[in-house]
């Protein structure tokens, strides 16, 4: 019998496809759970793995010190600090945020300073890994912000990732995520690139997804999304391609901020915005492989 009483009590506010997934990691090692989140199915989903569903983000830092922020938009974010009933109302001095989001760098840095004033930590946590691999716990933290607070925060991190680094200043985690997401941009269309090539060589695809992964052309974008590709099948998402989208807005205006060129990037995000067009909004970012596909099918009709 797992014995909870000698862990903290963990908040969560947002427990989409992330969230949800830290929620039953941490269930699992014992910790107690308070959640928030605005749809009635996520809040159900924490009750089911025997945490308490709060009516608003400020009960959840009202149960608990520790608190997990992940949500898909700047507007949520601001909802779920500041807004009616957010975090910020019902602060508590000593209480720490772990924000695992990825959003833009200044809208983190204002939260920071705002959240000071009443006396609240905020930690910068983006996470680096799909959907897929944080149901699998195969994540990793990129942690920045003030060290003592990192500390007290080790055993939950522990709690849902694979493995946790410390970063440095505050920003320094967002700008790894991003680095990090220019890199997952490219190699997702390159592995779907790759599957095409395979199938105008008939090559059988399984057996190229196979071979690929052991040897040095592989990636994890390769290794995750490869089989998505092979069933040609990319429901249910782990990346939906319209929340995808926010994360290429950041990761062009950030690289555009520092004058850094970016080619590889710039090629890529042609096909998640056909991707787009083509009503795949929905779908995981595999999709790619079917817009190149659907390219190779308009090329032989019109040869």
């Amino acid at each position: 019998m797992v014995k909870r009483s000698r862990k903290p009590q963990v908040g969560i506010v947002g427990l989409g496809i992330m969230g949800g997934a830290f929620a039953k990691h941490l269930s699992a090692a014992g910790f107690r759970l308070v959640g928030y989140d605005v749809l009635a199915a996520k809040r159900a989903y924490l009750r089911s793995l025997g945490g308490s569903a709060a009516a608003s983000p400020a009960a959840v830092v009202a149960g608990a010190r520790i608190v997990i922020t992940s949500l898909p938009s700047v507007k949520a974010f601001e909802a779920a600090l500041f807004g009616h009933g957010g975090i910020a109302a019902g602060a508590r001095r000593g209480i720490i945020v772990i924000e695992a989001s990825t959003l833009p760098l200044a809208v983190k840095q204002s939260a920071q300073r705002r959240l000071a004033r009443v006396g609240i930590t905020l930690l910068d946590c983006p996470i680096s890994g799909t959907g897929a691999q944080a149901a699998a716990k195969d994540i990793a933290v990129y942690a920045s912000g003030d060290r003592r607070a990192y500390a007290r925060c080790a055993t939950v991190f522990k709690g849902f990732a694979r493995s946790t680094y410390y970063c440095g200043a505050f920003g320094t985690g967002s700008k790894l995520k991003y680095i990090a997401n220019l890199l997952v941009t490219i190699h997702n269309v390159s592995t779907a690139e790759a599957f095409v090539l395979a199938e105008h060589a008939r090559v059988d695809p399984a057996l190229m997804y196979r071979v690929i992964k052991d040897g040095a052309g592989t990636s994890r974008m390769f290794e995750v999304r490869g089989p998505l590709m092979i069933r040609r099948r990319y429901l249910p998402a782990t990346m939906k391609v319209d929340v995808y989208q926010k994360d290429i807005a950041i990761i062009q205006a950030f690289a555009a901020a520092l004058r850094s060129p970016t080619p590889l990037f710039d090629a890529s995000r042609s096909y998640y915005k056909a991707a787009l067009k083509l009503g795949y909004a929905k779908h995981d970012t595999a999709v790619v492989h079917a817009v190149l596909r659907k390219g190779r099918r308009r090329r032989r009709a019109t040869s």
